[in-house]
């Protein structure tokens, strides 16, 4: 093709180009050697795998990489969380925070282990892995099938890679925000020896029993708190994937997913070398929308009729007798109080009003350190797995081939 004429818009790209280098198909006097190795256990892994589809395969590498990330990075997802939704809890008659509990990462870090010990640097774990799991499984099967899907009707490559990680987002938002709820309730929970002011109102023993009072204390609407700005946080992978994939292309001249022809090398620098500019963007540019997230996710929502332990009756009164609950509760008349945090706006003129503007950037610092090891982990695990996994399907499709071909072929 001449280099003047127009490029028409690119194909869903056919296994061959998407998949791990295909060995050489193996002629009929080196079946023998295969054939003896059919019952081996690596063969049979290979045969299932060339069973599965592609979006199967995503899906597991995907949930995979995400267990992986949550184990290594949840102490630092705690300390991100507390830095967050400090500031929440206190009662509504104090226009500006008091003497802050967490500063910093090590600060933060030596209250939860003096207070908690290392059960508290992992609080969450659970749900965070429980989340993880459907997260990118549903992530990566919808972007890389929309991302085919995309290519076919828009020219342009960044415009198709954007769509694609948007449309994997909102799927994956909207199946799992229910267990990110949760997981920020635990995180945000602290030792019963913090003062009152600093205690969220409720206090729950496990995943199983923070479900369970959720959903009789505050209904199902509880679940997706924060939701809002869950979604408005889909313009952080619409940063991000793009770009990754902009970085990695630069990087080892392959798109996310593919493997060389020519070299068994995984190119790590250059995955991690992606991971770190793209994610290093894409937390810089939209950081605050996480603020806001934890804010309403750790807002409770709750009836005083319905409150077994009794905490929607306290707080929420005003005066310097009635300070250990924060708005959100209810009152002792029985009347719902307002919550101090009602949708995207308005949470940010309250927290711009109390706080200042630098309440948008807390843990930011936290939160880069977490992040940026949680991507470099989740992408590196993610390709090496899919590399793998599309080798044994290529090998699995061999030896079927084989097995199909008889012993007289």
């Amino acid at each position: 093709m001449s280099t003047e004429a127009p490029q028409p818009p690119p194909s869903p790209r056919p296994p061959s180009q998407r998949y791990a280098p295909t060995t050489a198909r193996v002629s009929s006097h080196d079946a023998s050697k295969y054939k003896s190795s059919f019952s081996s256990p690596f063969s049979s892994l290979a045969v299932f795998f060339a069973n599965l589809s592609s979006s199967t395969i995503n899906g597991f590498c995907g949930a995979s990489a995400g267990v992986a990330s949550g184990i290594v990075t949840c102490p630092l997802d705690v300390i991100k969380t507390r830095l967050q939704s400090q500031g929440s809890f206190r009662p509504r008659n104090h226009p500006r925070p008091t003497q802050a509990v967490y500063n910093g990462l090590v600060g933060t870090a030596r209250v939860i282990w003096r207070d908690d010990g290392v059960r508290g640097m992992y609080r969450g774990l659970g749900p965070m892995l429980l989340g993880y799991l459907p997260t990118w499984a549903v992530y990566m099967s919808v972007y890389d099938a929309s991302k085919d899907y995309f290519y076919t009707r828009i020219e342009n490559k960044w415009l198709s890679r954007i769509s694609a990680s948007i449309t994997a987002g909102a799927c994956s938002t909207l199946a799992t925000n229910p267990i990110w709820v949760i997981k920020t309730r635990l995180m945000s929970q602290v030792s019963s020896r913090a003062s009152e002011e600093h205690r969220p109102p409720w206090h729950y023993r496990s995943t199983v029993d923070a479900f369970r009072k959720m959903y009789r204390t505050e209904g199902l609407r509880a679940f997706y708190s924060g939701l809002s700005p869950a979604l408005l946080g889909l313009t952080h992978v619409a940063i991000q994937f793009p770009l990754y994939e902009f970085f990695k292309m630069k990087f080892t001249g392959l798109e996310m997913g593919q493997s060389s022809r020519q070299d068994d090398d995984m190119h790590w620098f250059g995955i991690l070398g992606a991971t770190f500019l793209s994610k290093l963007c894409a937390t810089s540019a939209t950081y605050p929308h996480e603020v806001l997230r934890t804010r309403l996710q750790t807002q409770q929502r709750s009836l005083p009729s319905q409150s077994p332990e009794g905490i929607s009756f306290r707080g929420a009164h005003g005066g310097y007798g009635h300070q250990t609950r924060p708005p959100g509760t209810a009152s002792s008349d029985g009347m719902i109080n307002l919550p101090r945090y009602r949708g995207i706006i308005r949470t940010c003129r309250t927290i711009l009003h109390e706080e200042g503007w630098r309440a948008f950037y807390n843990g930011m610092g936290t939160n880069m350190v977490r992040a940026v090891p949680a991507a470099m982990t989740t992408m590196l695990t993610y390709e090496t797995l899919k590399q793998a996994c599309l080798r044994l399907k290529t090998e699995g499709e061999e030896i079927l081939a084989l097995e199909c071909a008889g012993p007289d072929s």
